[in-house]
């Protein structure tokens, strides 16, 4: 298999990686968290770049790319430790793509193309516990209008968003539905999180909804899919900078006269995140290339490749952490930074433990033990 890049995948990193390099600094990134975590003129320098539109098709304003280019644009970000939610993007960009009426992308893929626009997926519950078909929202029709009720957690910059597309019960199976901010009965209430970026509590009551589909659990899947291929790009971004802050950090760190990269014991360690970097590297290729795979052989790849991405980031954190010392803790060193985000992308879309209860459980269920 040749998996070798495209000129215009190359182009596209160069792009990404330029502007990480030049506009979003250290500087600028901490003082974005200060600011509440999350800056408009940031997104929209990444709309410019053609980032929100990646999953749009072009006949809606967007540059109709697919898995492979938004895995090397998060790899990108990764490195920069961007916190707008690009990810969430093209999470709701390729779900109302997908599943929406016509009527719906018209009237939101082409904003959201051009970073006018910011839809997120909000579909954490409390006590749901990263269970999809766990939902406690409850949609109602009263003739041709929907209204949901519920609250939803930890929806990224929730109280910034236009939209959000979140599952709700209707007759006892779950349905997606678009839900505006501004619409009457939303309430939310905003937070920073781990990684210094904006999250909120969405509380809905009887809010306007637009259906997107009622065969929302399968819809959800593919979205929640979408979104552990992007963490898991995202993560290997994370954790080769991570490695090159280290190496460049015990290059220049002195002990007995010499540089401690010098000592064969400490050379192993890196060694070893190394290699913890290239495994998670190679099963986020393999996330990324399955997203189009049948459901089931699609979502079996997802829960391997965030198992081993979860133990290669807390590996490649937790040394990092160890080979500085007590400056990688201190906020003022960038790679605390660094360690805070490959915690909260363990998090994201079901932790490790969580993961590897569903690898087992799908190839239980593959060797038709439970079938």
């Amino acid at each position: 298999m040749d998996f070798d890049f495209s000129d215009d995948q190359e182009q596209l990193r160069d792009a990404v990686r330029k502007w990480v390099d030049k506009a979003y600094n250290f500087d600028r990134r901490r003082a974005i968290v200060a600011a509440g975590g999350f800056d408009r003129a940031a997104y929209g320098e990444m709309a410019e770049l053609g980032l929100t539109g990646l999953y749009v098709s072009e006949e809606n304003g967007g540059m109709g790319m697919g898995p492979t280019e938004a895995m090397v644009t998060m790899e990108e970000l990764g490195r920069g430790i961007v916190i707008e939610p690009l990810t969430q993007t093209l999470i709701a960009s390729a779900t109302l793509q997908t599943h929406a009426p016509a009527a719906l992308q018209a009237a939101w893929l082409p904003r959201m193309a051009s970073g006018e626009a910011i839809v997120v997926l909000a579909y954490q519950e409390r006590g749901a516990r990263y269970q999809l078909d766990r939902c406690a929202a409850q949609a109602i029709e009263s003739g041709s209008a929907w209204t949901v009720s519920g609250t939803k957690s930890l929806v990224a910059v929730g109280d910034q968003a236009d939209a959000y597309l979140l599952p709700a019960t209707v007759n006892n199976q779950i349905a997606l539905f678009l839900v505006e901010r501004n619409a009457s009965g939303v309430n939310t209430q905003a937070y920073i999180t781990q990684d210094g970026s904006r999250a909120a509590e969405v509380v809905l009551h009887q809010a306007s909804a637009q259906l997107v589909t009622l065969n929302g659990l399968s819809a959800l899947e593919e979205a929640v899919d979408i979104g552990m291929a992007c963490a898991c790009a995202e993560a290997v971004g994370v954790m080769d900078k991570t490695l090159a802050i280290t190496v460049d950090y015990m290059n220049t760190r002195k002990q007995f006269g010499v540089a401690i990269a010098s000592f064969q014991a400490l050379r192993h360690r890196v060694a070893d995140m190394k290699m913890q970097l290239e495994l998670g590297r190679s099963m986020s290729y393999y996330a990324s290339l399955k997203l189009s795979a049948p459901k089931e052989e699609r979502r079996r790849a997802m829960a391997r490749a965030k198992y081993q991405l979860g133990v290669s980031m807390r590996f490649v954190g937790q040394q990092a952490v160890q080979l500085h010392g007590g400056i990688a803790v201190t906020d003022e060193y960038i790679v605390s930074h660094y360690f805070k985000k490959l915690t909260q992308l363990d998090m994201a879309f079901g932790d490790t433990l969580h993961q590897l209860g569903e690898v087992s459980a799908r190839m239980q269920d593959s060797a038709g033990v439970f079938a």
